[in-house]
């Protein structure tokens, strides 16, 4: 990860290791051409060295010649080691445009040593007018010599006048040079500046946005963050903690949709119960007036009539219980029994019931009043309208992890419209002479009761009759729960 001081320091060292590059380049170029301008410098400075030299030594002649002592002989012999040095640093000068005139030059300078000995042995040998002679011929050589130092010199500056233009040219491009290079830099530093600055205030602007549509309430969209630094940190605890609020906000949905749920089932038991009491009126009254009629019956012979009326008092009474609590499936079977004898009553021959009914099944739980709407359902659309009547079918067989209850019968079918209103739960109004509890109530019941959605299936067509598939299972959702919550 590439923190923002990190950063920072990257951008100081660039621009120290810019700065560092021109003053370098500029100090050995400037100490290029001083090098250059010593040098030349130097050439003039050892000609005209020369000249003095052999002024020197004339002038240290001329002491001696007037005054020959031992000490004025010492001073001309050092004024003519000086002359031999400043010959020497002149021949190191030597190129091809002065070759000739600096080997005449070297010649007049030995000329003018030679000239001085001899002047200085005549002396000695007391022969003054050889002596003079001798002393003027030198002086006549030191001139020649201080006319062809000039002649060198005009050579020098003859030879380097270029190289003095060329030096101006290159301080006028220099100077451009250092121009484009500041503009360069300065452009460079720019851009980069702009990149650096927008590598931090990018991932802020988004990290900014991202705080901005939590603070509206969008948990669901990422928080995406294109950044190395500190502020990728802070980016990854804003999704970490986007993503728990969500979760958190999904959960208490996830809550209150299930507290509908109840508050819904609570309410259709209600309903169930509301519109099952819309036929009470005094129920022990009811039954104890329905069992003396029976008892009446019986004694005066009518037995089917007595047989009769236990059934719809027992009917009545299992209507009449709380639809909230779970019965077997033998209960449900005994009250639809009960319920087709006092059919078969009223549509003697018109009705028939056939029943295939594994007795090892009847024990499996299922919610009160739900074998018999659906039977009542088949009785209403598929016999009642029927002049010569029709077969209803209840079979119970296992399934496996189920027990499977299916009731259908031979009527004219179902429309799909009432069959998808049906499997989605919508409020059918009962029809005919039923018992208040609808199709749909029956269908949201079983699926409230078992906690699965596939727990029934219509199979229904123009002309066809309906058949209906109950799949109930052997054990409920609920019941596995409260095992394991005892077993933890």
């Amino acid at each position: 990860m590439i923190g923002i001081q990190r950063k920072i320091w990257t951008l100081t060292a660039l621009v120290m290791f810019i700065m560092a590059a021109i003053w370098i380049m500029l100090t050995y170029y400037n100490q290029k051409t001083q090098d250059q301008y010593n040098d030349i410098l130097q050439r003039y400075l050892n000609m005209n060295e020369v000249t003095a030299a052999s002024r020197q030594t004339v002038n240290s002649l001329n002491i001696y010649l007037l005054t020959p002592t031992e000490g004025n002989l010492s001073s001309l012999r050092r004024s003519e080691e000086e002359l031999r040095a400043a010959q020497s640093s002149v021949g190191l000068l030597r190129n091809g445009k002065n070759d000739f005139a600096l080997t005449s030059y070297m010649n007049l300078i030995d000329s003018l040593l030679e000239t001085t000995d001899r002047s200085v042995r005549f002396k000695s040998e007391r022969e003054s007018e050889e002596s003079t002679r001798t002393f003027a011929e030198a002086t006549r050589i030191s001139r020649y010599i201080s006319e062809m130092t000039l002649q060198l010199l005009d050579i020098e500056l003859n030879t380097y006048e270029r190289f003095y233009r060329s030096i101006i040219e290159q301080a006028q491009e220099l100077k451009k040079l250092g121009i484009w290079i500041l503009l360069s830099i300065t452009f460079g530093l720019l851009l980069f500046t702009y990149w650096f600055s927008l590598s931090i205030t990018r991932p802020v602007q988004q990290l900014t946005k991202a705080a901005q549509e939590l603070a509206k309430g969008r948990f669901e969209r990422q928080i995406v963050v294109n950044s190395t630094d500190e502020i990728h940190f802070l980016a990854t605890t804003f999704e970490r903690m986007r993503i728990n609020i969500n979760n958190l906000i999904y959960e208490i949905r996830k809550k209150a949709r299930l507290e509908s749920e109840l508050q819904q089932n609570r309410l259709l038991l209600q309903e169930s119960q509301l519109r099952s009491l819309q036929s009470q009126i005094n129920p022990h009254f009811l039954f104890n007036i329905l069992d003396t009629l029976s008892k009446k019956a019986f004694l005066e012979g009518a037995e089917e009539t007595s047989d009769l009326l236990v059934s719809v008092a027992g009917l009545l009474r299992y209507n009449l219980k709380r639809l909230d609590r779970a019965v077997t499936l033998y209960d449900e079977v005994r009250v639809m029994r009960q319920y087709m004898e006092i059919q078969s009553a009223r549509f003697t021959d018109r009705l028939n019931l056939v029943t295939e009914i594994d007795e090892k099944c009847l024990s499996v739980q299922i919610p009160g009043l739900t074998l018999q709407p659906i039977v009542e359902n088949a009785v209403i659309h598929a016999i009642e309208p029927s002049e010569s009547g029709g077969t209803i079918t209840v079979t119970i067989a296992d399934g496996g992890d189920a027990v499977w209850l299916t009731v259908a019968d031979d009527g004219p079918g179902m429309s799909e419209e009432k069959r998808t209103g049906i499997l989605e739960e919508r409020e059918m109004q009962p029809e005919g002479h039923s018992t208040g509890i609808g199709f749909g109530n029956v269908v949201r019941r079983l699926r409230l009761f078992y906690g699965i959605k596939d727990v029934i299936e219509i199979d229904s067509g123009e002309g066809r009759g309906v058949r209906v598939l109950l799949k109930l299972p052997k054990t409920r959702r609920s019941d596995n729960d409260d095992e394991a919550a005892d077993r933890g």
